[in-house]
């Protein structure tokens, strides 16, 4: 198969020789897409950002079960792209292989870890691409970037072939400019043609929407006015009886521990090259104590518990993806540690409870996107995506 050469003129990708061709005759032909580097390809060693990864680890026996599902239904890989390093990041920066570039706001992080994977769509070098979102790394550069960006119901598409972050709170999911091609790429991973439910109500979340700025809800105003006229029943509640932020802390020791768990034996044999803020993280993962855990672990079923009780009868909770646009690049690693700190209150909703959430890049606010989400319960993928359609399509955006 000839393949168009992609010139890289974002620092999207770390490998643009790792390509494989889509069946003609599938319902993705036509469509190119790329993989972020945490995705096995037969051939090629997965490097998950990090050279001291990608020296001790063979190249891949076979491909993860995404790429074969998408190659196998027409899509055409072109590349595997950069990713925060070992997937620990949030925001897109990488001390080994630079920041990519936002093509929305280019003064701008694109946020990761999926970093690579939106900046390639955000400019157009792919119609979509792979992510993974442990604790925002799909969500957040989908606002940043100003694409559509998901993170399954956890649990809900094989990870088989997936470099492991937190095994209870690790998916992969996807990105795309348009509702359109985002919903097809849905259609053929969960195999689902069309959805046999609708949402009934939606929930505003009222400490999501406190702890975002005042131009971000005003930018977020006119698609929230269109999601409301789309459906009979509002309500406006508070997710949390503590406190978003107390949820936040339960998610990072919980996944902070298991990430050390999954990452703890390689780093003592190898001593790996980490930034900073990698090492932290990890330092913090190891400190973890079993009560600290059980603790977290019964925060997170009381989180569940309140969450589901608002998404009964297919009802969507509606909250800021971030609370605030992309930040400027090169910030301090105390102003990066801040908005990571600010944003993961907001993910860490679905990220606790296994809930999927869409992020839909409708809004802008002092020159860049910012992305409404809307969370549903377990499983109702695919009605959140056509959900997405409709209202992308009400607004001229689809």
């Amino acid at each position: 198969m000839h393949y168009d050469k992609i010139e890289d003129t974002v620092n999207a990708f770390v490998n643009l020789d790792c390509r494989l061709a889509g069946d003609p005759d599938g319902p993705l032909a036509g469509l190119t897409f790329a993989a972020k580097d945490i995705f096995d390809v037969a051939g090629f060693v997965t490097g998950a950002g990090n050279p001291d990864w990608a020296q001790t680890h063979n190249p891949a026996t076979k491909n993860s079960w995404a790429i074969e599902t998408l190659t196998n239904a027409g899509a055409t890989l072109n590349g595997k792209t950069i990713t925060d390093e070992l997937t620990r990041g949030i925001l897109g920066n990488s001390p080994h292989f630079g920041t990519p570039t936002n093509s929305a706001a280019t003064d701008r992080v694109p946020g990761g870890s999926s970093s690579g994977s939106a900046a390639a769509v955000a400019a157009s070098l792919v119609d979509f691409s792979l992510g993974s979102d442990t604790g925002g790394s799909v969500r957040v550069p989908a606002s940043f970037c100003g694409l559509y960006g998901i993170r399954p119901t956890h649990g809900s598409l094989s990870l088989e072939g997936v470099f492991p972050q937190a095994d209870s709170f690790d998916t992969m999911g996807w990105f795309a400019r348009d509702a359109d091609t985002f919903a097809r790429v849905g259609r053929v991973l969960f195999s689902s043609a069309v959805t046999t439910s609708s949402p009934s109500k939606v929930v505003i979340a009222q400490d999501a929407f406190d702890l975002a700025s005042d131009g971000v809800i005003e930018a977020l105003q006119p698609a929230l006015d269109t999601l409301v006229s789309l459906l009979d029943s509002v309500t406006t509640e508070r997710l949390s009886l503590t406190s978003l932020e107390h949820w936040r802390e339960n998610q990072v020791t919980l996944q902070g521990n298991e990430a050390w768990n999954t990452m703890g034996e390689w780093i003592s044999a190898t001593n790996p090259r980490v930034g900073f803020e990698v090492a932290i993280r990890f330092l913090q993962g190891m400190s973890v104590t079993r009560d600290e855990v059980t603790n977290a672990e019964n925060v997170r079923q009381s989180a569940t518990d309140r969450v589901n009780s608002l998404l009964a009868n297919n009802a969507v909770i509606c909250l800021p993806t971030s609370p605030v646009p992309a930040p400027l690049r090169n910030r301090s690693v105390i102003e990066a540690q801040d908005v990571r700190t600010t944003i993961v209150r907001l993910t860490c909703v679905a990220g606790l409870t296994g809930c999927p959430q869409i992020s839909l890049p409708l809004g802008e606010y002092d020159g860049a996107p910012v992305g409404l989400s809307l969370i549903g319960s377990r499983g109702s993928d695919m009605m959140l995506i056509d959900f997405a359609q409709q209202i992308a399509s009400l607004m001229g955006k689809n």
